[in-house]
C-alpha cells in the first residue's frame, strides 16, 4: 500500500526595490536599467514527500538559475533545516528578461558575456548579481524551508488544457539560412523552422478536505512578453499566478514550468500581430495570462489521489559538448580579423547599442537589437575560437537531473533552452500518462544556453550557433534517450 502524500507550499517576494541601486535587467546583449516595476518578482516552492521519497520544486522569477546560485542556495537550506535532502531540490526559472541576474562570479576573473565591459563600467551604480544573490538567496532558502515545514496530508489530480501561447520564432529562407524573429514578409521566406505546442500540462494539489491548494503549470513558452522593456516584471507567468489566486483564493500557489521551448516565444510571426497585441509590450501580458486562466478553468482534473506512487531519483547526466572543427576554427580566425579590421570590438559595441536604442524609439514591435550586427558577428567568431581551444580539455557538459514519478505522471528537468523538437521526442516515448519536462532547471558545469535541433544547427542564426549553447543535436539525442530511460524505469 502506498504511503500518504504530504504537500507543502510557500511563496515569497524577491523584488529588489529597496536596495538603493539601479536594477539591471538581464537577458539581452545590451544593458537595460529598470525605470520602474511592472509586477513583483516571486519565488514559489512546493515540497512533497511520501515515505522515504521527497522532492521540492521551486520557480524563481529570473532569466536563469546558474550553478553557483543553486549550490549556495542548497547550502543555506541545509543550515536552516538539516532534515531536507537538498539533492531533491530543483529550481526552475520562468525566464523573464525583466529581472536582475543571479549569475554572480565565483572568482575575480573578468566576465565573458557579450556586454561584460559595459556592465563592468556600471557596477558601482547598479545592483550587481552578487548583491542581488545576497538579497535573494536567504529569502528563497527560507521559502523552501517554509514549504517543507508546511507539509500536510494532501492529494493530487492531473489536468490538461490548451492555450495559444508559444509560437516558433525562427524564420527560414530559401538560401538555407534562418533568423530568430526574421522578416516573414520577405519574398525568399519559405516557412517557420518548427511547429508549436498548445498543450498545457497541469498538476493540481489539494488539502485533505479536497480544496485546491496549488498547481504545477507546464507550458511550452518562456515568460517573455516584456523582454525588451525597461520595467521589472514577472511577465505573463506572474500575471497568471495572480489571476489564479483571484480564482481559487490567496492561498493558492502556482509554479510556472517551461516545457522545452528554446525555439518558441509568444509572438505569431506569420500573422504579423494583426489579430492581437504584438506581445513586446505590457498590453500583451494580461492577454496571455487570460488565455492560461481559461485553459486552467476549462480543464477537468482527474480523481484526487491521496496516496500516489512516488519515486524521486537524482542522476548525473554527461553529454558531449558541441565541437568546433579545425576548419570552423580557421574560418572564425579569418572572420574575426576581417571584422575587427573594419571596426574594433569596442567601437562595434557602441554602434550596436546606439542602433538598438534608436530602434527602441520607433513605435512598433521588437526585436530592437540585430543579431546580424557587426558587434554580434565579432562575438560569434570569438565563441568558435574559444570553443575549439577549450573543447579537448573540457569535452563534456555535465548536469544534475531530477526525475520524479508521482502517480501516473513524470517530471524531469534539464538546464537548457531546449528546442521543442526534443521535448516532443521525450513526451512521445515516455510511459507516463503526462510528462512534465522542465527546462532552465538543474545546474551544469557551464552556462547551458540553447540546445538546438538538427535543423537549427543546419540553418544557423541566433539560437543555432556555438555561441548560443554548450551542447549540439548529437547531445540532444543522447539527452532524449537518457531522460526517456530514466522516466520509464520508474513505471
Amino acid at each position: 500500500m502506498n504511503e500518504k502524500l504530504m504537500i507543502g507550499w510557500s511563496e515569497a517576494d524577491i523584488t529588489p526595490d529597496s536596495l538603493g541601486k539601479k536594477i539591471p535587467l538581464y537577458g539581452q546583449y545590451y544593458t537595460r536599467l529598470a525605470t520602474g516595476i511592472h509586477s513583483r518578482l516571486k519565488t514559489v516552492a512546493c515540497a512533497m514527500s511520501s515515505g522515504d521519497h521527497s522532492f521540492i520544486n521551486l520557480s524563481i522569477d529570473t532569466a536563469g538559475c546558474p550553478r553557483q546560485f543553486v549550490d549556495r542556495l542548497k547550502e543555506d537550506v541545509a543550515k536552516l533545516d538539516s532534515s531536507i535532502d537538498t539533492s531533491k531540490i530543483f529550481v526552475n526559472a520562468i525566464h523573464t528578461h525583466s529581472a536582475p541576474s543571479l549569475a554572480f562570479r565565483v572568482s575575480p576573473a573578468p566576465g565573458t558575456g557579450v556586454a561584460a565591459s559595459a556592465w563592468d563600467k556600471l557596477r558601482d551604480q547598479m545592483l550587481t548579481p552578487e548583491e542581488y544573490a545576497d538579497f535573494a538567496i536567504p529569502i528563497i532558502a527560507q521559502n523552501i524551508v517554509n514549504a517543507w515545514q508546511n507539509r500536510a496530508e494532501g492529494g493530487i489530480a492531473t489536468g490538461f488544457g490548451e492555450a495559444r501561447i508559444g509560437h516558433c520564432r525562427r524564420a527560414v529562407y530559401s538560401n538555407g539560412k534562418a533568423e530568430m524573429y526574421g522578416d516573414t514578409t520577405r519574398p525568399d521566406f519559405i516557412g517557420m523552422e518548427a511547429g508549436e505546442d498548445t498543450g498545457v500540462e497541469m498538476l493540481f494539489t489539494y488539502d485533505a478536505n479536497g480544496k485546491k491548494t496549488g498547481m504545477l503549470l507546464n507550458v511550452a513558452c518562456p515568460s517573455q512578453n516584456m523582454e525588451s522593456t525597461y520595467q521589472v516584471s514577472s511577465d505573463f507567468a506572474g500575471a497568471t499566478r495572480e489571476l489564479l489566486k483571484a480564482e481559487y483564493g490567496e492561498d493558492f500557489h502556482t509554479i510556472y514550468q517551461i516545457s522545452p521551448a528554446g525555439c518558441q516565444s509568444p509572438r505569431d510571426l506569420v500573422r504579423h500581430y494583426t489579430t492581437e497585441p504584438d506581445f513586446w509590450h505590457a498590453d500583451g501580458v494580461p492577454v496571455l495570462a487570460a488565455r492560461l486562466l481559461a485553459a486552467v478553468k476549462s480543464a477537468t482534473p482527474g480523481e484526487i489521489d491521496y496516496a500516489p506512487v512516488m519515486k524521486s531519483e537524482v542522476m548525473e547526466v554527461v553529454l558531449p559538448r558541441r565541437r568546433a572543427s579545425y576548419v570552423d576554427y580557421k574560418e572564425a580566425q579569418a572572420e574575426l580579423a576581417r571584422l575587427t579590421a573594419i571596426m574594433p570590438e569596442d567601437q562595434a559595441f557602441e554602434a550596436f547599442c546606439a542602433e538598438t536604442h534608436a530602434n527602441e524609439k520607433i513605435d512598433g514591435p521588437g526585436p530592437y537589437d540585430s543579431k546580424l550586427h557587426h558587434f554580434v558577428l565579432i562575438k560569434n567568431a570569438q565563441a568558435v575560437i574559444r570553443r575549439y581551444e577549450d573543447q579537448d580539455a573540457s569535452p563534456n557538459y555535465i548536469f544534475t537531473m531530477n526525475v520524479v514519478r508521482l502517480g501516473n505522471i513524470a517530471i524531469a528537468n534539464n538546464p537548457f533552452e531546449l528546442y521543442l523538437y526534443y521535448g516532443q521526442n521525450i513526451k512521445a516515448r515516455s510511459k507516463a500518462f503526462q510528462t512534465f519536462l522542465v527546462q532552465l532547471s538543474g545546474n551544469g558545469n557551464y552556462h547551458a544556453g540553447y540546445l538546438p535541433s538538427p535543423d537549427a544547427e543546419k540553418f544557423g542564426g541566433y539560437g543555432g550557433l556555438i555561441i548560443n549553447g554548450q551542447v549540439g543535436s548529437d547531445g540532444g539525442y543522447k539527452l532524449c534517450d537518457i531522460t526517456v530511460d530514466a522516466i520509464n524505469k520508474l513505471f
